[in-house]
């Protein structure tokens, strides 16, 4: 089973791109954040022509996650996170997929730190942690994953940068991010590939795709359920230099099921 996420950074805009993503590499579970498009403009026939049902939580201007299934039905299980901090954003829906509990997350940003919205982000963060550390005590499958907004070491990042102090980088985000692995939590991208870049976004400004400027801030967490089935796990890059395309790329990992 191919499980991937994707910031799609608008799914209308984006949805040729999105289509010749999935027609090239067919992920049997996909992860979307950032839809930026409320309920009812979720292009559902469209996915559904290339072989997919889905679960959406859609939101005008921002926001905006959902799971896609390939042949399957995603089974949802919540369209919230417990105890976030701010019900009127679209920042988590959860399904179960083929024997897999699937969490899609879109972490705030939380630009520009310090001040409220690096503390939404911490907040966000903390109701995370102790939704997750109850998934863990379930003992089932179960993958966490999405535009966390994280930069974990200075490794999943591009040398020399300039980024200072911003939020996806800041110690008490790094640190938030090891207390989520700290739990149990699989690094399925770093399991894989313990060196060397796996880059996930590109910047639109200052020629960053064309540089190679990138961060690694999309995962994909595995339960110990799921880690000892991992096999594979890439970013396809292709996707981010196709026309009008996310400044993401998709994720994914490869598992037995």
């Amino acid at each position: 089973m191919r499980i991937a996420t994707y910031n799609i950074n608008n799914i209308v805009t984006r949805l040729p791109a999105l289509t010749a993503w999935l027609q090239a590499e067919a992920p049997d579970v996909v992860c979307l954040q950032e839809l930026k498009a409320d309920q009812a403009a979720f292009p559902l026939a469209a996915l559904q022509a290339l072989g997919y049902d889905a679960v959406w939580k859609g939101q005008r201007t921002w926001n905006g996650v959902a799971i896609l299934a390939r042949g399957m039905t995603p089974v949802t299980t919540r369209t919230a996170l417990p105890g976030e901090p701010d019900k009127s954003q679209a920042r988590y829906i959860e399904a179960a997929v083929g024997g897999v509990l699937v969490g899609c997350l879109y972490l705030p940003n939380g630009n520009p730190a310090p001040g409220p919205k690096f503390d939404y982000k911490l907040a966000w963060f903390e109701a995370f942690l102790a939704h997750a550390q109850s998934l863990l005590n379930a003992g089932v499958p179960v993958v966490l994953a999405g535009d966390y907004n994280v930069v974990p070491t200075e490794a999943d990042l591009y040398a020399n940068h300039s980024f200072g102090a911003n939020a996806l980088l800041r110690p008490e985000t790094r640190a938030a991010f090891q207390r989520l692995l700290d739990q149990g939590w699989t690094d399925s991208l770093r399991a894989v590939h313990p060196n060397g870049p796996l880059w996930t976004f590109w910047s639109y400004m200052r020629f960053r795709w064309p540089k190679d400027k990138g961060l690694r801030i999309d995962h994909l967490l595995v339960s110990p359920e799921l880690a000892g089935q991992l096999t594979n796990a890439g970013v396809d890059r292709w996707v981010r230099g196709l026309e009008a395309a996310s400044d993401h790329a998709p994720a994914w990992i490869d598992v037995e099921r």
